[in-house]
Order: C-alpha cells, then structure tokens, then sequence
C-alpha cells in the first residue's frame, strides 16, 4: 500500500469534485482526507486530497500521466501529485543567530518534522559546531556584495548536489538573489519579526519599546524578489506589558520566532500549503 497527496487549483467550474474522487476510485485508491476551498473573488477552487493505493499495478507515474490526460488537461489544471513516504530535503540557510537553528534540529531529532536535513549552509562559520553536534555536513560560503556571484553559484551548486527540494532562512541575514529565488519559486521559507513595516532597521525591539507596543508578533513567509513581501504561511503573536524591558521583548519574539517558523516548516513538509497571488491557502 502507498500513499499520495494530490494539490489541484484551477478556475471554478462544475464537476471537479466528482471527476477527482471517480479518478481516485478508478485506480482503486482509498481517500483518507478531501478539503477544497474557491477564491469567490478570483473564482479560482483549490483541493488536497490524500489517499491509500490499494493495488501495486498502479505506480505512481502511470498515475501522473492518466490523471493529466483524463482530468487536468480538460480542467486546464495546475496540480501536484506526491508520494507521501519520499520525504522532501530541506536546506538550511544561517548566520549567528543560534535560536532558530537549534529548535529545528531538536525537532527535527525528536521526529517531529517529516522531513531530511542533508544540509546546512551558512556565511560565517559561527553555528558549524552545532551542525556537527547533530552531524549534519556544514558549508561555509562567503557571501558578500563583492563576491556575491561567486557565493550564489556555490549555493546552487551544493543545493543540486545534495537533491534539496525546499530552503529554509533561519535568521540568514543576507539578501537571497532573484537567481536562487526563480530557482525555488515559493520553496524558500523565511522568518522575521512581525514589526514590519511599522519598525524596520537592525533594533526593531528597540523602536517597539520606545513606542510601548502591547503586543508583538512573528511572520513566516515564502521568499520573493520583493523583500518580505512573500506570500505569509504562518504568524502569531503574544502581548507584552509596560514592565518588560527590552530584554523581555527580544526573549518572547525569539520564542516566537522559533513556534512559528517550526509550524511554516511542518506545513510545507506535508504538502499543506498552496500559493496563489501572492497569497496562501494553508489547509489543516
């Protein structure tokens, strides 16, 4: 038995639903989980749908390519089909801030991230005893405006090399290029503090505190030419009281930034996120 997730958006119109579960039985699959939701305003239906196939003569590329004959082609369909068990690769992206990083890796330890960690890149070499601690291989790749061309085509040349299928930003402080971007359209994930545009500059907690803000957040986002402008996957915040002191903002926005990007992570891994006009559709 096998397990597929299939993503499917296209314009609205009749009969998709029907069509998709009559495709599903005709391979002798088994649905275990169905959602779809239509941008009224757009008129664009999204689905995921996930099921158990039942019989071994039906492999998965012969599956792919009935499914884009029979019902894509004629719904005029972008859709995604995976195996549930081929766990996606994911890339880590550092510099020195530590908080992030470490709470991947414990997660990803635990078992709680279904997903592979071949590999961790990052422009100083702060955080490789950490890589090492969780015997993840480590790069170090300078990555300046002077050799930022030299830095990019390493990045992508380790990225093809070790099969990455997603990147994840966590606290990398550099400027990812339109390159590497168009290369993993919505697959790079981000994270940052939730003070934008309101506080931007190096010390947002800072300006945040001097205004007396009540409630501070975090934001994790698919990466765009457009700086943290990408589509949004996850957010939360927690509110904050006249008696913290900057101290507290810091330690409660890196609490944050760790629940939240870890949640962003967990969605994409399991194929739950869908990315339209600059916008997502997360499913549960």
């Amino acid at each position: 038995m096998r397990n597929i997730t299939i993503l499917i958006h296209c314009e609205d119109q009749k009969g998709i639903i029907a069509a998709v579960t009559n495709f599903i039985l005709k391979v002798e699959g088994n649905i275990t989980y169905i959602d779809q939701h239509v941008d009224v305003e757009q008129n664009i239906f999204f689905m995921r749908l996930e099921c158990e196939l039942m019989q071994e003569k039906w492999n998965i590329e012969s599956i792919k390519k009935d499914f884009q004959q029979t019902l894509a082609k004629n719904f005029k369909m972008s859709w995604e089909l995976y195996n549930k068990e081929q766990k996606p690769k994911m890339a880590l992206f550092v510099s020195k801030y530590e908080h992030c990083l470490f709470d991947i890796l414990g997660r990803y330890s635990a078992g709680e991230l279904p997903l592979e960690i071949p590999l961790i890149i990052s422009n100083h070499e702060d955080l490789k005893p950490i890589a090492e601690r969780f015997n993840i291989p480590f790069f170090h790749v300078p990555f300046t405006s002077v050799n930022k061309t030299e830095g990019e085509n390493k990045h992508i040349e380790l990225l093809q090399e070790y099969n990455v299928d997603f990147i994840v930003l966590a606290r990398y402080m550099q400027i990812i290029t339109p390159k590497l971007i168009a290369l993993y359209q919505n697959k790079i994930i981000n994270i940052h503090h939730s003070f934008l545009p309101a506080f931007p500059g190096a010390k947002p907690y800072h300006s945040a505190f001097k205004r007396g803000v009540k409630i501070i957040g975090a934001t994790s986002h698919y990466v765009t030419e457009e700086l943290d402008e990408g589509p949004i996957i996850e957010q939360d915040t927690t509110r904050v009281l006249h008696s913290h002191s900057i101290e507290n903002f810091i330690i409660k926005g890196k609490d944050l930034e760790r629940i939240v990007l870890s949640r962003a992570i967990k969605l994409h891994a399991e194929r739950k996120t869908m990315v339209y006009n600059n916008k997502t559709v997360v499913f549960s």
